[in-house]
């Protein structure tokens, strides 16, 4: 650890030179040992493998099945057809991978690309990858740092790391400070600049630790090759619906093949009917339709300032039970403001702060003139503190430009980190004010009076007291105290060693990044929907608690752990205390990842917030990362599962409202889609125990639920919202997808499966001009009337599960209660599978690849009939769910 080593000892280690730096031959060496100063990239998958990857499911090997078999027996249509579901999946699981994985290469682009060196004696700018272990680097003030480094001399130097710490102040380094404890928060490593971080304001020198992977941000590029399971838990659930309706696909088919050769049946018929189950057990759409519903799930979040980058991302958020949001612009504005003063004995906000007052006026003019920032309100630059200072002033239209021109700076004594002041000398009407600002300990004993009342008076202890208890009173609210004093001398020749004596104190302000105001009620609705938000940020623990209190995070410092605790429990250790607190402060992006596996590890669905390059390895994994699109940084976004475009946190809590509508109708999709897969095996299943002739062909199957299922399932994806969802408490990622609907689905589904069977033995019998009941064995049927009978089942088929469709919109409001024509798609959907299934059945060489024919008459009106039971026998059973309910 380079942190707790002298220069001397730092030097000798890396075998370099403060003086001269580097020789050239000695910089090729470590090229070859140490590699350029850039980061690795994971290896990519291929895009073959990626296609591989999708098809390689319990369902699409029996679809495979299926197709091989249909080919085999001359069924080529039935080939095709299957072939092309199989291909239409994977192309769209390929495109969605494909998208994903840039994090690295955002990473990359962080790079500096030039750095000041000494080589051979001298001073070269060459390319930030050049850079070595042991190079002496230069660094002033606007240029970014090309790697991890020592410092070895420093003249007022900040460094701005918020991207890599989180903390939104800039740090002050200083090169002769030096640990014996070597545990230290990257935060708090003052000897010590990092890799990709931007120095604000003075100068330095420093020799380089660390280079490529082996820099802190280097870490975070190793965390982002781990492999994380990025399945959520829709994907899971769906993949053991697969391979339950798989296995459940191909014990039926074994069950009927073995049954139908027992009864004597020809070995082709059974292959057919055999592969006719197979597809009727899966539902070839499911896949499809649940990506399609997402992706409108995601066009319709895109108007909420939620850019979803993962599809699955938006049925996560309506499971999420744990935010873990960065404090710094996310929970914060990432912008120091002057919040509080204390000035002419008025401790208060600073709106009320009185320009009238001239002890307050000559507070403000003392922020403004003392200051080397500019501000206005399309830019500013300067440190942070300054400007916060200068935006103080423009509240109370104290303009820097013009005050100075009013009041012309003549002297100056600059910045010191051992002094902690700064003092210019500015003239007014002939006179000349001193004015200095700065930390208030090494500003008091400068001071031997205070203004009050516009009267310099004695700066006695008790007054002195009374200054230093509202210091205290700022400090426990985590705000950041400057002091200001002044004194007047009758000219400009005065001995600069002599400015900062015998001052009299003015005031004093104190200025926090202060919380977004929008955030307390989005707590709030977190809190009443049972998602709970925890803050994890790289700022002292105590400004870390203030602000956690403020918004109404945690409400005892028993609720906030640091980063120095962090690293002295272990995985198993952190996970037994994880339920007890809110608040994380002063951590490393390792950290983070632990935090966040010891949330996942008490079941619960996390989500992580943030924006700097410190989060995305706890973005990638959480179950949903959500990066901010104005503030973030590239490798935030690239990590992220959904980008905020107005960095506001109150868009996550209308996200998850949307992500948990967008579950429901997710499982009104599947639910559907299931009930009318369960109609098709029960009606074949039972025709063939009964030993009939199979009431369906598999292009009927096939056309039924590529086809006139999905409009229906599309239309019942994008139903309209419940608008108290946000009531419900988040529900359990192991509560399982039919949770409620699993009988509602076996009976409907046994509900279309009779019909078309029913459907089926009307179309034989009324062709065949035969009365009765069953039994009505193969060896009696016509080929003509096996046709029309097919066509009734058919058509009983499709028509009665886009009726059914209607079913799905409430578990117990009658479809007359939530309204008809409230989901115009399921309407639209509704009349297109009516009007394609009449040109199938009506349309020649169409309804000879379907095998079937036109009904009239009887035939028509039997069919419609039958097609409406499911909706009647659902509205009666509603009927008595409301009763029992009340």
């Amino acid at each position: 650890m380079w942190f707790n080593k002298d220069i001397t000892e730092v030097t000798k280690e890396l075998n370099s030179d403060i003086v001269n730096g580097l020789s050239t031959d000695e910089v090729k060496k470590r090229l070859e040992e140490h590699g350029y100063n850039k980061l690795k990239e994971k290896k990519k998958k291929s895009i073959l493998r990626m296609f591989f990857e999708q098809v390689n499911d319990v369902m699409i090997y029996i679809l495979f099945g299926a197709a091989i078999v249909s080919g085999i027996l001359g069924e080529l249509t039935d080939s095709i057809i299957i072939g092309i579901v199989i291909l239409v999946n994977a192309v769209i699981g390929v495109v969605q991978e494909n998208k994903a994985e840039k994090s690295l290469e955002a990473l990359k682009k962080l790079s500096t690309p030039k750095a000041l060196v000494k080589r051979d004696g001298t001073l070269k700018e060459i390319s930030s990858e050049e850079v070595v272990p042991g190079d002496i680097i230069v660094i002033d003030a606007g240029r970014y740092i090309p790697c991890d480094m020592r410092i070895i001399e420093s003249a007022n130097l900040m460094i701005e790391e918020s991207a890599l710490t989180g903390e939104s102040v800039p740090v002050e380094k200083n090169d002769k400070i030096i640990s014996d404890n070597d545990k230290i928060p990257l935060g708090d490593q003052k000897n010590m600049a990092f890799s990709s971080t931007l120095a604000t304001y003075g100068r330095g020198v420093g020799i380089a630790v660390g280079t490529g992977m082996d820099t802190e941000i280097g870490k975070i590029a190793k965390l982002l090759h781990e492999e994380v399971d990025t399945k959520t838990p829709l994907q899971k659930k769906l993949d053991h619906v697969g391979k339950l309706l798989g296995f459940l696909a191909l014990g039926v088919c074994a069950l009927i093949f073995v049954v139908g050769l027992l009864q004597g049946r020809e070995v082709f018929d059974m292959f057919m009917i055999s592969i006719s189950l197979a597809v009727a057990a899966i539902p070839e759409g499911l896949v499809a339709v649940v990506t399609i519903v997402l992706a409108m799930g995601v066009q319709k979040m895109i108007k909420e300032n939620a850019i979803i980058r993962k599809l699955p991302a938006v049925e996560t958020l309506g499971s999420v039970s744990i935010i873990c949001s960065d404090k710094t612009g996310t929970l914060t504005q990432n912008k120091m403001t002057v919040t509080k003063f204390y000035c002419d004995n008025k401790f208060g906000s600073l709106d009320e702060l009185s320009k009238e007052n001239p002890t307050n006026s000559l507070l403000l003019e003392n922020i403004v003139l003392n200051n080397d920032a500019t501000f206005d309100k399309d830019n500013s630059t300067g440190d942070p503190t300054e400007i916060a200072l200068l935006e103080a002033g423009f509240r109370y239209n104290i303009f820097k430009d013009e005050i100075e021109k009013t009041h012309k700076r003549v002297d100056e004594i600059p910045f010191d980190s051992d002094r902690k002041l700064m003092t210019t000398v500015n003239e007014y009407n002939g006179e000349y004010y001193v004015m200095t600002k700065g930390a208030l300990d090494n500003l008091l004993n400068l001071c031997n009076k205070i203004l009050i009342d516009n009267t310099p008076i004695e700066f006695t202890d008790e007054l002195k007291q009374e200054v230093l208890s509202k210091s205290y009173d700022m400090s426990d609210e985590a705000l950041r105290v400057i002091a200001s004093a002044y004194k007047i001398i009758p000219n400009k020749d005065i001995n600069i060693s002599d400015l900062e004596k015998d001052l009299t104190f003015i005031g004093m302000v104190g200025m926090i990044d202060p919380p977004r105001e929008e955030v307390k009620d989005s707590i709030k609705t977190c809190k009443e929907s049972g998602i709970r938000t925890v803050m994890i940020t790289g700022d002292h623990k105590n400004t870390a608690f203030a602000i956690a209190q403020a918004l109404g995070i945690a409400s005892s410092i028993d609720e906030t752990m640091d980063g120095v605790t962090l690293d002295s429990l272990s995985q198993e250790e952190l996970n037994s205390k994880i339920d007890s607190l809110r608040v994380f402060a002063r951590v490393s992006p390792e950290h983070k990842v632990k935090i966040v596996k010891a949330l996942k590890s008490k079941g619960n669905i996390v989500s992580m917030t943030g924006d700097g390059v410190n989060d995305a390895p706890s973005l990638r994994m959480a179950d949903i990362g959500v990066a901010m699109g104005i503030t973030g940084t590239d490798v935030s976004k690239d990590a992220s599962d959904m980008i905020l475009t107005d960095d506001n946190f109150s868009t996550i809590v209308r996200a998850v409202e949307e992500g948990r509508n967008i579950y429901n109708n997710i499982k009104k999709t599947i639910a559907f889609l299931l009930s009318c897969n369960i109609g098709e095996i029960i009606a074949l299943f039972l025709a063939i125990i009964m030993g009939w002739f199979a009431p369906l062909i598999p292009i009927h199957i096939l056309w039924v639920n590529l086809v006139t299922d999905t409009l229906p399932a599309l239309a019942l994806g994008v139903d309209p919202g419940d608008k108290d969802v946000m009531k419900d408490k988040p529900r359990n990622p192991k509560e399982s997808l039919f949770k409620g609907t699993g009988p509602f689905i076996f009976l409907n589904g046994f509900i279309i499966g009779i019909l078309t069977l029913i459907a089926f033995m009307i179309g034989i019998k009324h062709t065949m001009g035969i009365s009765g009941i069953f039994p009505l064995m193969p060896e009696d049927i016509t080929e003509e009337a096996l046709t029309v009978g097919r066509t009734m089942a058919f058509v009983v088929l499709s028509m009665s599960q886009l009726v059914h469709s209607f079913n799905l919109r409430n578990s117990k409001k009658s479809i007359f209660q939530v309204g008809l024509f409230t989901n115009k798609f399921l309407i639209i959907s509704m009349l297109i599978g009516l009007a394609l299934q009449l040109i199938v059945i009506s349309v020649p060489p169409i309804a000879a690849i379907f095998k079937v024919k036109f009904l009239t008459g009887t035939l028509l009106i039997t069919v419609i009939i039958l097609s409406l039971v499911p909706l009647i026998v659902n509205e009666i059973i509603k009927i008595f769910k409301r009763r029992i309910s009340k």
